[in-house]
């Protein structure tokens, strides 16, 4: 299902005859199965370039396109919104007439911008349409983030005071400090800087002396500018505050979440609190759309591999496990598999823990094992509501393995995920767990295991000559390289000076054939059926970093972490 302004946009294509209805439910159903951004998808497939899109748009909406390159705003008409709101709305004022201010919006088919700016500034809004990345440039170029610095020195909290006067404060005084505007902008610009920034999670780490905040970007933590100790406690009740916990409650763990808007766009995040020694640590897990994409073909994988999936993850019956540590993509490659099932025809039902991306279409439950609602009870559940998919988080148990098990003999397919680290000792943690070989040959058809590995940056990537060492270390030979070059990021303002940009999924698949079975029966050990799985084509996760390493997308360092 289409979001409201897609579907504005939708209409706008086929009143202009741009497209035909054919072409647009082709665009709808890649829409729904990938979540990829709905005006790229149209460029993609060729029905319209992105400046007549914008000239479409305004003609519709009966404005006009504005170049911001080009545009000189004064500092009168910037002061007429705040950074705050220029952030959620993704907008930038551009002139006022004393009646009317006219406002350039990445995303002028909301029809609620307008709506909300006029209640908020009392003015009439006049929108024009600009290029999104223009829009964004506009608003760090006339409303630049404050550097911490800057911030941490405008704070009103008096740093003087002990760590022990702000920890001990009472409930009162300590929700008053988190409300103060200084600590509500200082969280808001973490927030928004991490956001900008695509990091996965942002962490609030006190300490005995000090007070940390750090950002993991493509899975490396970076540390800010540290805070004074003594705002640990105003900035975590803030955040607490943002997220509907109780402030109150300092010694036992809580979950929340929080719901902004950044340039128009929701954004979630997942909030996590956990008592320590000197205050509670906060982890703020982001769950952005547009940064996460749901489609197979994005998560880096070989064309074999990804044939091999697609040839499993639609038989009628069966369990496919993925596997892999905490933070190696598991999730998003199960709902990447969902969204390629995701069908009318199909009912799918998923039990997580939490529900991290709502996808249409798909029922989605929250398990919470404090009040009893296990894995293992949600998937007893699921059996009684005739589904045909079922996709559990993870497998934690003997229990929810046997009824995973169970529900697939029955004629469902399941999906799960499951901590081991490679493939074939998948089937042995399987039968450690207590379940039977003859279980096991009957119902597993396919296991992904697979890490997450930092591209390098594309904009500062260096080729070199690889040294006998180097190729030692990969167990490989001259002539497997020939006169290939290897690669490493020297880094640049891109890829904020890493070397590094964006992340690709190392993996190795192994599909369960007869032969496998057999061995599973005779309980063979992992390396016989990993000698075998390599028989039958199965690449192992160092030989897919190796093919990553030569096709110039990492560096040997990435591979050799990992695998």
């Amino acid at each position: 299902m289409l979001d409201p302004e897609s579907e504005a946009l939708k209409n706008i294509l086929l009143a202009e005859e741009v497209c035909s209805e054919e072409q647009m439910l082709e665009i709808e159903e890649e829409f729904e199965r990938t979540g990829r951004p709905f005006t790229g998808l149209l460029v993609d497939f060729g029905i319209i370039e992105p400046d007549q899109l914008l000239d479409l748009i305004a003609r519709s909406l009966g404005t006009e396109v504005v170049d911001l390159g080009s545009v000189e705003i004064s500092k009168e008409v910037v002061g007429m919104i705040d950074a705050t709101n220029v952030r959620m709305y993704g907008v930038i004022p551009l002139d006022w007439d004393g009646v009317t201010l006219k406002v350039a919006s990445a995303n002028p088919l909301n029809y609620q911008i307008a709506d909300e700016l006029r209640f908020i500034l009392d003015k009439d809004i006049m929108i024009f349409v600009a290029k999104e990345e223009q829009v964004a440039a506009a608003i760090e170029k006339y409303y630049p983030t404050e550097s911490m610095s800057d911030m941490l020195a405008g704070m009103e909290v008096d740093v003087t005071e002990t760590v022990e006067d702000v920890d001990n404060a009472d409930v009162a005084d300590i929700e008053n400090m988190a409300n103060e505007t200084p600590i509500v902008r200082f969280v808001d610009v973490i927030m928004y800087q991490a956001i900008k920034d695509k990091a996965s999670d942002i962490h609030f780490e006190p300490f005995e002396k000090e007070f940390k905040i750090r950002y993991r970007i493509d899975g490396a933590l970076y540390e800010m500018a540290p805070p004074p100790r003594n705002l640990a406690t105003p900035v975590i009740s803030r955040v607490k505050i943002m997220s509907g916990l109780n402030i109150a409650e300092r010694k036992l763990p809580q979950d929340g979440r929080i719901s902004l808007k950044i340039a128009g766009k929701a954004v979630d995040l997942r909030v996590s609190t956990l008592p320590t020694q000197y205050g509670e640590s906060v982890v703020l897990r982001v769950l952005d759309r547009s940064v996460v994409n749901l489609d197979l073909n994005a998560l880096g994988m070989g064309q074999d591999t990804l044939d091999r999936i697609r040839s499993l993850i639609h038989l009628p019956n069966g369990v496919f496990l993925v596997t892999g540590p905490t933070g190696s993509g598991k999730t998003t490659t199960l709902y990447s598999c969902l969204k390629e099932v995701n069908k009318i025809t199909e009912k799918i039902l998923t039990a997580e823990d939490p529900v991290e991306y709502n996808v249409e279409g798909i029922i989605q439950l929250p398990v919470h094992e404090a009040i009893g609602m296990t894995f293992a009870r949600a998937l007893k559940a699921f059996l009684r509501q005739d589904p045909d998919i079922i996709m559990i988080g993870e497998i934690r148990d003997a229990e929810t393995a046997q009824m995973a098990i169970q529900a697939s003999l029955t004629g469902h397919f399941v999906f799960s995920t499951l901590h081991t680290n490679d493939a074939p000792g998948t089937v042995t943690r399987l039968i450690d767990m207590g379940i039977e070989p003859f279980l096991i040959t009957s119902s597993l058809v396919g296991v992904l295991a697979q890490r997450l590995i930092r591209r390098v940056c594309p904009d500062c990537k260096v080729p070199y000559d690889p040294t006998d060492d180097d190729l030692e270390l990969l167990s490989l030979k001259r002539e497997d390289v020939g006169d290939r070059k290897f690669y490493y990021g020297r880094g640049c303002s891109y890829c904020n000076q890493t070397g590094y940009k964006g992340r690709k999924a190392l993996v190795e698949m192994l599909s369960v054939s007869s032969t496998l079975r057999q061995l599973i029966l005779h309980k063979s050990p992992t390396v016989v059926l990993a000698e075998q799985a390599r028989k039958e084509g199965m690449i192992t996760m160092r030989e897919d970093g190796v093919r990553s390493i030569i096709n110039g997308e990492t560096t040997i360092e990435e591979v050799l972490k990992y695998t």
